[in-house]
């Protein structure tokens, strides 16, 4: 009898196939009365029969030889040509890791054209899809499909967000042998795994800077995309393939009325705090928190604390005068100001007449903005988070971290927004924080990986 295996609606069901072959992953589907599994099974059920000799059907793969050479005219580096190397000899089902300027969408169009499948490739912003856009054509020539921001075309090279993958994989998955995932870190989640467990695609390539996350779901990245076959760290390739970087780390001082306020919110937070017995640094804790400060009224008072005493750090006037201090000093540099909030952004806009981009900034002006900021127009940019990642901005040589949060892999992207190499050029960071304050043990934290142990402070 002949097997036979077919995609339905992101599951693959296989008909007919001896239980020696299937894989654990299948169950019985009374419905049907056939098994089934997520479609992200479907390669190791193939493989299975293939090296068993079991004849079989396979009406599930719907994919395509791509058949489109590369026409890139980049000479890949070694260290790019290493990475493909070692996906390759991953079964072209894993993770590579490599510095922000590295070139990781160039290693991924390598990939594209070794793999010689129709490829997905998974981004999670609409200014990345752009962006994958338009280096895909130029490697591909055209037609790339494009999947969000109100586009729905779909060809045998197509990019997504990941928002649109997830919601369109249970049609689509079939149709792609390669998915590629850009800034993989972010498809640990219910919704957004889905795009992977409901492929049906054999070839999986994930490119990340920053893999690892605080909640440890990084590690279920390895079932969904693959191992990690390659890594790279800034100080492995900064001076050579990056930019060379130092760090500074800037102390300032409260006024003594603001240490006052700062001292009196942080004893009304913390004595909350340690009344309910959390632990806020340690997993779950700050979702403890909130969920005991609003259930009393002492609760509320101990988060309004927590916030005027971010405020007062984050706003606080040392901070502006020695901001103003070093703009002046890279007067002819191209600065990044990043900040942790949104209020503090417009204010320093408002202060210092520096344009701002936000989440809340459409994406015509952002387009607009950057634009200005590559040309030299506007040779200063402040903003949140939204330029943490995904953004070319290689003309950025100075990055001015006034507040952020304490994750490491936030204070590695904002590094990696100043090392796009370009001649002669040496890129600094200044990070800003205020002594005897909980900004101390932020910094700390976000500190602690090696692009911030040799680099000459």
């Amino acid at each position: 009898m002949t097997a036979r295996i077919r995609f339905e609606g992101g599951s693959v069901v296989l008909e007919d196939a001896p239980d020696h072959v299937r894989p654990e992953a299948f169950v019985y589907d009374a419905r049907i009365g056939h098994w089934r599994a997520k479609a992200i099974h479907y390669a190791e059920a193939v493989l299975r029969m293939h090296r068993a000799k079991i004849p079989y059907v396979d009406e599930a793969k719907a994919y395509e030889v791509l058949d489109r050479p590369h026409h890139g005219v980049r000479t890949p580096r070694d260290y790019q040509r290493e990475a493909v190397e070692a996906w390759r000899q991953a079964s072209r089902r894993a993770t590579i890791v490599l510095p922000t300027g590295a070139g990781k969408s160039f290693v991924a169009e390598l990939c594209i054209a070794n793999a010689n499948r129709s490829a997905l490739v998974v981004a999670p912003t609409i200014d990345l899809v752009g962006q994958w856009y338009d280096g895909l054509v130029r490697a591909f020539g055209e037609p790339v499909g494009v999947l969000g921001g109100g586009l729905h075309e779909v060809h045998p090279i197509t990019v997504a967000t990941y928002d649109s993958a997830w919601m369109h994989i249970e049609k689509y998955g079939a149709r792609f042998g390669l998915i590629v995932y850009d800034e993989v870190h972010h498809l640990p989640g219910p919704s957004f795994a889905q795009s992977a467990e409901c492929s049906i695609a054999p070839f999986r390539l994930g490119l990340t800077a920053t893999l690892e996350r605080p909640d440890g779901s990084h590690e279920w990245i390895e079932q969904l995309v693959g191992p990690v076959c390659y890594r790279k760290e800034i100080t492995d390739l900064a001076g050579d393939f990056l930019a060379p970087y130092r760090t500074e780390l800037i102390t300032v001082h409260l006024s003594d009325a603001d240490r006052a306020s700062y001292e009196e919110q942080r004893y009304t937070y913390r004595n909350f705090v340690e009344s309910q017995g959390i632990r806020v640094g340690s997993r779950g804790g700050w979702a403890q928190f909130l969920r005991a400060a609003a259930r009393s009224s002492a609760g509320r008072r101990a988060l309004l604390a927590w916030r005027e005493s971010r405020r007062l750090l984050q706003g606080a006037p040392a901070k502006l005068r020695m901001l103003e201090e070093l703009l002046r000093k890279h007067a002819d540099g191209r600065i990044v100001v990043f900040t942790n909030d949104n209020a503090t952004v417009y204010e320093l806009s408002r202060r210092l007449l520096l344009p701002a981009i936000t989440h809340q900034t459409d994406a015509k002006e952002r387009r607009s903005l950057l634009a200005a900021f590559a040309s030299g127009e506007l040779p200063v940019l402040v903003t949140s988070r939204v330029l943490n990642e995904g953004v070319d901005i290689p003309a950025a040589d100075v990055a001015i971290v006034l507040s952020g949060t304490g994750t490491v892999r936030e204070h590695v992207q904002r590094l990696g927004r100043i090392l796009r190499p370009q001649e002669g050029k040496q890129a600094i960071l200044y990070e800003m924080i205020v002594e005897g304050t909980s900004e101390e043990v932020t910094s700390a934290r976000r500190r602690d990986h090696v692009a911030y142990g040799q680099t000459g402070e």
